[in-house]
């Protein structure tokens, strides 16, 4: 059975991601990459799915945990009436081959240990043709090849790999799983040591370049490590999270496939890389950024996968119960085809950003910003779905048209300072218009309060991200009172909801918890608005809802109080690591250092 999503701790290897939890088992892995199949799925049904347990025979979760400094390096420890035992789980960087490298080391007394691996491919459905070669376990199905070198004895039960083992103090036993395409040969064996010290190595080099200085540090250098460990290193891309269907509502409908790159968080990527220091990571996610849109203005998605591939086709896996029952298990994403108008202004708003921080850019990337300014000119007042991918009726959102402001005001502002070709005061114009529009269209000067959409009454946590764009300042009072409302009608336990499900704007059934990235930019509000103290106040709270290793889901359940939606969360994190920033840069700021 699956723990709750905060009992998981992340490993990683710059290509993919495996989900630990407190017991020791691996319960999600997708080998090779992110978005590739799983071969660990029981986070999404139960052991059956696949995973693979290493921790006392006696069964338990752990006494405690911990992460190695600045990496993905998992220390987890058992304390019983037998002694203490440690498991040391790496996913060292890619080099021939994909490995997940176990070490169990004695502590004190003597444990005995057991090892229990249960392949699936295919999210679950696959059961592997396993053999023992060359002192190494081999399992093969279609076109996945897995290697097991341990110096413990192996054997098979149940369609699954066994050992039991016994560990004493200074005791080292490793375990090293691989992955190869079936049709290579066995890759080069990892030696264990080797590996734990070269992926140490990498960690603290690449921690090397952080900048960040100021309250609250070790969350925000544990939330860079998470970015780092979300990036697809071929491309530069970071998936928004390491996870599909894991439930914004445990039980309900709402679960989604994460495991793929949205242009929405190109802003607030940059933004939290170049803000710490990170040039060549912001640089290769710019550059992902310029390569996926490349091509037809019209034909711009939301989202892309990895590689900056397109098509994301939805689909079910009807086999898999789903994360307590919350079915259906998706694989793809359906939003990948809708049109949602503020995609435009954000990475417009985003390649301005990354020129303006003295990123090195083409001119064949004003080619192609200019080319989607073209289509933003001709499209800005059209309806669309929304940053929130709504699947009922498109409405014309305030938040979309903020950011097409946004986005031609980037534009504008390009020409104007960096000596930049195009019809500045036509932009001008029109970034004058859409103001306009908005101011008159989106707002209800009765309640004080922009609204979701035109001519509509409900709320929408967006609308904090007014001032933040630029649109007004932020201490005019229509934010103020945007700000207040939001506190208002979209709070829950000081939480910030996207927006009332019940309004039926999104044409979903169900509920979902509180959206993490939105009570972040509440935070960024007060700030702005001058209530200091109470988004610090808001701002730790939000650091006491991370797991044991500083990991943040998607939502926070304020009734169930546990973590709910894909996990780790990059869209979490982003936000994080800007707040802290913003804070930090206010010396009146009282900090915890947290």
């Amino acid at each position: 059975m699956a723990g709750l999503i905060e009992d998981y701790a992340l490993l990683g290897d710059l290509h993919t991601a495996a989900l630990v939890g407190r017991d020791g088992s691996i319960d999600w892995l997708c080998l090779p990459r992110f978005d590739s199949p799983a071969c660990f799925a029981a986070l999404l049904h139960d052991e059956n799915a696949g995973h693979w347990r290493i921790g006392p025979a006696a069964g338990g979760t752990c006494t405690r945990r911990r992460y190695r400094g600045d990496s993905l390096v998992l220390e987890t420890e058992w304390e019983g009436p037998d002694g203490t035992v440690r498991v040391v789980d790496l996913m060292p960087p890619r080099g021939d081959a994909a490995d997940v490298v176990r070490i169990v080391e004695g502590v004190s007394g003597r444990v005995r240990m057991r090892s229990e691996l249960r392949l699936r491919f295919d999210y679950g459905s696959v059961v592997p043709w396993v053999r023992h070669v060359d002192g190494m376990l081999t399992a093969v199905a279609g076109p996945d090849a897995v290697w097991l070198r341990t110096p413990v004895a192996l054997h098979g039960q149940d369609e699954a790999t066994w050992a039991e083992f016994e560990v004493e103090a200074g005791d080292r036993v490793p375990f090293v799983l691989m992955w190869a395409p079936s049709h290579l040969p066995a890759p080069t064996p990892v030696d264990a040591a080797d590996a734990l010290a070269e992926t140490e190595s990498f960690w603290s080099g690449w921690m090397g370049s952080c900048t960040y200085r100021g309250g609250w540090e070790e969350a925000v250098r544990r939330s860079l490590v998470t970015l780092k460990g979300l990036t697809y290193a071929p491309t530069g891309g970071i998936a928004a999270a390491a996870t599909t269907s894991l439930p914004e509502h445990i039980g309900g409908v709402r679960n989604w496939d994460y495991r793929y790159c949205w242009l929405r968080d190109a802003t607030f990527t940059l933004q939290a890389l170049l803000g710490s220091g990170f040039v060549t990571e912001a640089t290769a996610w710019r550059n992902w950024l310029l390569r996926a849109v490349a091509g037809s203005p019209g034909d711009l998605q939301i989202m892309y996968g990895l590689d900056g591939t397109r098509r994301l086709p939805e689909y079910e896996l009807p086999w898999l119960r789903g994360y307590e029952n919350s079915a259906p298990v998706r694989i793809g994403n359906g939003a990948a085809g809708q049109f949602q108008l503020d995609v435009w202004g954000e990475v417009l708003e985003g390649l301005y950003l990354g020129r303006a921080s003295g990123l090195a850019a083409s001119a064949d990337a004003w080619d192609l910003q200019k080319a989607l300014m073209d289509y933003l000119e001709g499209h800005w007042d059209d309806p669309d779905n929304g940053l929130w991918e709504v699947r009922g009726p498109r409405r014309h959102f305030v938040h979309s048209k903020v950011m097409a402001w946004a986005g031609v005001d980037r534009m504008a502002r390009s020409v104007a300072e960096f000596g930049l070709d195009g019809p500045a005061e036509r932009w001008h114009a029109l970034r004058d218009q859409i103001h306009a529009d908005v101011c008159a269209n989106g707002f209800d000067p009765g309640r004080g309060t922009f609204t979701q959409y035109y001519g509509g009454s409900e709320l929408d946590a967006s609308l904090l991200l007014i001032p933040r764009v630029g649109f007004l300042p932020w201490r005019d009072e229509r934010v103020a009172g945007t700000v207040r409302a939001v506190q208002r009608e979209l709070c829950e336990d000081g939480f910030v909801l996207r927006y009332r499900t019940d309004s039926g704007v999104d044409g979903l059934p169900g509920d979902e918890g509180a959206f993490l990235a939105c009570s972040f930019w509440l935070v960024d509000a007060l700030h702005g608005l001058g209530r200091t103290g109470e988004a610090v106040a808001l701002f730790e709270r939000l650091l006491g809802l991370r797991n044991d290793v500083g990991l943040l889901a998607e939502e926070w359940d304020p009734r169930a109080r546990r973590q709910v939606g894909n996990f780790p969360q990059a869209f979490s994190h982003e936000p994080l690591v800007n707040s802290a920033r913003q804070l930090a840069r206010d010396t009146t700021a009282t900090t915890t250092g947290l």
